[in-house]
């Protein structure tokens, strides 16, 4: 799983920033500064939005961030070249052996869970509760997309983009709109404390290109799935791509999982 563009990524930081439940950051926070190593592991990091939104919490924590796209890690260590307490490593997440994962006090990960499969998350929660690490997750997708301007399609767009959202994205057949209530679901019954909290995106009129963007690849998805008349939705893309910044409501769940 790679190839999220960099420009995109920046866009959405400040709405992932927006959406976050800060009530489950800090709680996360909490939790490392009490552990031993300090240590936080981050999957799928990008260029390191996770640290940026964590690490005032717990500036002396020791981070390592992890992914398989090599531009992303350049473009993270560019972004901190003055932080000694994180290592970059470039890896698959697949290979959960050889993330080192056991070193870790708390593994984190935003906008990755909807892109994983019931498989991969089991297996990472068996990771994690043989070394009794805990998990924040921010940001999961829903399946919830609510746009405050309506149009006759947007039902059939949603429905369509959610099915493509549970096709294979590089961890398997992806959990989608469902990754939130397998994570609570699983690693409930692992017998780990497990608190969920809304962390919705709203794109509004300071957000016109990311909205712009969001559409533009709701529309991308839809086509991919063959389902929907190419005309409809090239008529429904040209309402929205118009209607940018009028607000919408894209939803997600944050959550954390801590041993107990």
């Amino acid at each position: 799983m790679s190839g999220f563009d960099i420009h995109w990524l920046d866009l959405r930081e400040p709405v992932d920033g927006r959406a976050r439940d800060w009530t489950l950051l800090e709680k996360a926070a909490q939790f490392v500064r009490k552990a031993k190593r300090q240590t936080i592991v981050d999957l799928g990091s990008g260029t390191g939005s996770t640290y940026r939104a964590i690490a005032p919490l717990i500036p002396d924590a020791n981070w390592r961030l992890v992914d398989l796209d090599e531009r992303l890690l350049e473009q993270a260590a560019r972004r901190h070249q003055q932080k000694n307490n994180i290592i970059y490593q470039n890896a698959d997440l697949n290979d959960l052996a050889f993330l080192g994962l056991r070193e870790a006090d708390l593994v984190s990960a935003s906008a990755l869970f909807d892109l994983c499969s019931n498989a991969f998350i089991e297996r990472l929660a068996d990771e994690l509760s043989r070394h009794r690490i805990g998990l924040y997750a921010a940001l999961n997708y829903n399946g919830k997309i609510m746009f405050d301007v309506p149009h006759p399609d947007d039902a059939a767009v949603v429905k369509l983009f959610n099915d493509h959202q549970r096709s294979d994205k590089g961890l398997g057949p992806a959990l989608g709109p469902e990754s939130s209530r397998a994570l609570t679901a699983l690693f409930t019954k692992i017998g780990y404390h497990v608190e969920v909290a809304q962390s919705d995106w709203r794109i509004d009129e300071d957000a016109v290109e990311l909205h712009q963007i969001f559409v533009d690849g709701l529309a991308s998805a839809v086509a991919e799935t063959v389902m929907l008349a190419r005309e409809t939705i090239v008529n429904w893309l040209e309402f929205r791509i118009g209607k940018a910044g009028t607000g919408c409501v894209v939803g997600h769940c944050d959550i954390l999982a801590l041993p107990v």
